[in-house]
């Protein structure tokens, strides 16, 4: 990893932040991701974590999603194509596949002529648990 970056310190703060990001998977966001860093490194500061996200998206080792209006979530870059489903309610993200992401690459590549080198699809809606707690409130 520390030959990814060339003419960069690799701190042992840079090397937390990413293992951090790798373990959650994605969808955290600045804030919650300097809570668990400030466990492990008490003084590690807010704006540490602000450029360390900023120079990770720059080196394509993370990917910032606009999940919620204003408010940008990170996540490691995958190689899979794949969405997500934000519940309208409790804000809970989920991932997902479907060839159907596949399918519409290749329609949008023939029919534009294009090469699609990348896509966010973001579904909005009601989890299981906000859909069950909006049912029982209905009846």
């Amino acid at each position: 990893m520390k030959t990814i970056i060339k003419k960069r310190r690799w701190s042992s703060r840079r090397e937390l932040l990413l293992e951090l990001l790798q373990r959650e998977g994605g969808h955290v966001d600045a804030e919650a991701l300097y809570r668990k860093a400030k466990e492990l490194c008490p003084t590690i500061g807010l704006s540490t974590v602000y450029r360390n996200l900023r120079l990770f998206k720059d080196l394509g080792l993370v990917k910032e999603l606009q999940l919620k209006a204003g408010h940008a979530h990170y996540e490691p870059v995958k190689r899979t194509e794949h969405g997500h489903f934000v519940c309208g309610s409790c804000d809970k993200v989920m991932e997902f596949t479907s060839g159907l992401m596949v399918e519409l690459k290749r329609e949008l590549e023939k029919r534009f002529g294009v090469k699609v080198e990348g896509m966010e699809i973001r579904v909005e809606g009601l989890c299981p648990e906000c859909l069950k707690a909006s049912e029982d409130a209905d009846t």
